[in-house]
């Protein structure tokens, strides 16, 4: 069973992922192709923190697993995002 400090330490990274990710969505808009790593990086930090949510969802109980689900949603919609708009 997961415990509710690995989940919250898990959602911080998600959160810090997703406001990297939102940072260089923005830095992308305005630089173009100037800034392909930090792009490629923020898009790698946002799979590697969905990974790990499917990963802890395995051993959580149903409102942790609620918790993870919607901040998995987060995730890839900023994803999607990233990938449908051009940088």
């Amino acid at each position: 069973m997961a415990t509710r400090e690995s989940v919250d330490t898990l959602l911080q990274q998600c959160e810090d992922a997703i406001r990297f990710a939102g940072d260089q969505l923005q830095d992308g808009r305005l630089q173009e192709h100037y800034n392909d790593d930090g792009y490629s990086n923020a898009l790698e930090a946002l799979e590697n923190a969905y990974n790990d949510l499917s990963q802890l969802a395995h051993s959580a109980n149903s409102q942790q697993r609620e918790q993870l689900h919607r901040m998995r949603l987060q995730l890839q919609q900023l994803q999607n995002k990233m990938i449908i708009n051009p940088h």
